[in-house]
């Protein structure tokens, strides 16, 4: 692994700390077997979208989980978790009656950081390692309650994992602001440029969780696991085309 840019260092050095070592281990391992590479040679694999909920039931039954069930892509499990959720998100769920999904929710919420952007930082954090949890796909993606994917995602990144064997495939979106959408492009898998909704990877992975306690780094959860990714080695690959929506209504 070559580091040339010193937050490349510095987010080595913080996992080194974190019991890097052996999960790069762990996957240098799982690499050397078939049984890895094996679900690049299925037509359609299996693709577990995992998504964590908390009280957004209209956002999540209006507009995320639609997106999804739009995809051109069919054989997928899509595994919403409730981060102990008081409103109605349960019933509206089972009012889809698409069999692909699966709603769970938590019987007591994530205890998350009062303060308000530390808490945003490892916000749904319980609730998304409850679905990793149960993701039973040959490949994991993600997509947040308010924010949708185009058509085309899951079959354009199926594809692209297929020829290139990458374990991981990122791929630019738009980020709606109050002047307007824009355009983040992705060319790298650095941090600020990939996010929890624009990658999609090898199951291998799922089994590296979120961490609660990454607010006490002062960098979001996502990113926090990301660069663990990066640290074991994950080969990761660009696919150029915007395929999801990130929209400003957030809360």
């Amino acid at each position: 692994m070559r580091l040339e840019r010193m937050e490349d260092r510095l987010d080595a050095l913080a996992v080194k700390v974190e019991g890097g070592d052996s999960l790069a281990s762990a996957l240098e391992q799982a690499k050397a077997t078939p049984a890895y590479f094996a679900a690049y040679d299925l037509s359609e694999p299996l693709v577990t979208v995992c998504m964590a909920t908390y009280n957004r039931a209209e956002l999540l039954t209006s507009r995320a989980l639609p997106s999804l069930l739009c995809q051109h892509y069919k054989n997928l499990q899509i595994v919403v978790i409730g981060d102990a959720c008081s409103d109605d998100t349960e019933a509206r769920v089972a009012k889809i009656r698409d069999s692909r999904i699966t709603f769970f929710n938590l019987p007591e919420r994530g205890r998350y950081p009062a303060a308000p952007e530390l808490r945003w930082m490892v916000a749904g954090t319980a609730a998304m390692n409850e679905a990793l949890r149960r993701a039973e796909g040959h490949f994991v993606t993600h997509l947040d309650d308010d924010d949708e994917n185009m058509p085309e995602r899951v079959s354009r990144l199926v594809e692209r994992a297929r020829q290139t064997q990458a374990d991981l495939v990122f791929h630019p979106f738009w980020v709606e602001r109050p002047e307007g959408w824009r355009l983040r492009e992705a060319k790298s898998f650095q941090r600020q440029e990939v996010g929890t909704g624009s990658i999609f990877y090898h199951r291998f992975f799922a089994g590296v969780p979120w961490d609660i306690d990454a607010y006490r780094l002062r960098e979001p959860g996502d990113w926090h696991r990301l660069r663990k990714f990066k640290y074991m080695g994950a080969v990761a690959e660009r696919e150029p085309t915007p395929l999801a929506r990130y929209y400003w209504s957030k809360g």
